[in-house]
């Protein structure tokens, strides 16, 4: 059976919960959209309740001294990622945890770019069929090729990691440098704490934490650049990103150093847009609870009655997976 796209070109409403537009931009080089626009990714989360372990969370991440750090930049800072069409040529991959990874094959090759570092990060996107692959610590050569996790989105089941600990997709949430260009973000952004709980947080469908103890964040909790935080005096571009962290905000999704949030590997980065970020102080954050969007625990759709009804009227019918699936929210 033909696995459905993760990125599914919709044509739905924009208005999502605020102001912003949500619609995350296509990759460059494809007309693949980066999820629908109701997905919880790119729903504006700057007018929910700020959560009540939100001062306990940021504790436990020292945000009273830390600072923002881009886990980004030119080469070899950040996320490469890799655009592939049919063509390309697929192998199968043995897999360290094979019993919650997707069997493929996956599109890798001698071409591939990898993530530098321990974990060897691989994203790729196949354009004709809008499909989003991901691999945590692949290694290999022609036809054998290892790694300790696979993903192949849509679809994560309950309890499975993904190439990122809280089973998520690690694409949709990186800051992308066309994005900057553009002049807007429009979606939640990844990031990593040093300690997590040993829980999850929808949309999270994982954990990794090192101890059972509510005081520390879970995975997929979300966090949000205070409204009141003036970011007037950044440069145009800055404001780009901390605009998206005010209205969409940032989901933690992997066990690393605090407040470090994640972007491509492109050597366009301005070193001085990166060190204006490190200066934004991690206090002026705060958790958000976002339960209320869930319309279903197997669906990433966020509640949003504007969407619903747009949906609801022309009458069209989901075309993903019960996890990522596309589904009118209702609203009461």
């Amino acid at each position: 059976m033909a696995r459905v796209p993760v990125f599914l070109i919709a044509a739905l409403a924009a208005a999502v919960l605020g102001v912003v537009p949500a619609a995350a931009a296509p990759p460059p080089s494809t007309s693949c959209s980066v999820f629908p626009s109701n997905n919880i990714w790119n729903t504006d989360i700057s007018k929910l309740p700020v959560h009540v372990r939100s001062a306990q969370w940021l504790a436990s991440m020292a945000a009273s001294t830390a600072k923002l750090h881009p886990d980004f930049g030119g080469p070899p800072y950040g996320f490469p990622y890799n655009v592939v069409g049919n063509a390309h040529p697929t192998v199968s991959v043995t897999f360290q945890y094979a019993s919650e990874s997707d069997p493929g094959p996956y599109p890798v090759g001698a071409d591939t770019l990898v993530e530098n570092g321990s974990d060897r990060h691989a994203l790729i996107i196949n354009r004709d069929t809008c499909t989003l692959y991901e691999l945590y610590d692949l290694s290999g050569s022609g036809s054998s090729w290892t790694a300790g996790s696979g993903a192949i989105f849509p679809l994560r089941p309950l309890g499975w990691t993904s190439a990122d600990a809280a089973g998520l997709p690690l694409f949709p949430g990186l800051v992308r440098w066309d994005e900057v260009q553009a002049g807007a973000i429009n979606h939640a952004i990844r990031f990593t704490a040093q300690q997590t709980d040993q829980s999850f947080l929808w949309p999270a469908r994982h954990q990794a934490g090192s101890a059972a103890n509510p005081s520390l964040p879970p995975m997929g909790a979300r966090f949000r650049l205070k409204s009141s935080y003036d970011i007037s005096h950044f440069s145009a571009q800055a404001q780009v990103i901390l605009l998206a962290m005010q209205h969409y905000g940032l989901i933690l999704a992997d066990n690393g150093s605090n407040w470090f949030f994640s972007g491509t590997e492109d050597a366009a980065w301005p070193d001085s847009l990166l060190s204006e970020l490190k200066s934004v102080p991690a206090g002026q954050f705060e958790a958000v609870d976002e339960s209320a969007l869930m319309t279903d625990p197997n669906s990433a759709a966020a509640r949003s009655c504007a969407l619903a009804s747009t949906v609801g009227s022309a009458g069209r019918a989901s075309t993903l997976r019960s996890w990522w699936r596309v589904s009118p929210a209702g609203c009461g």
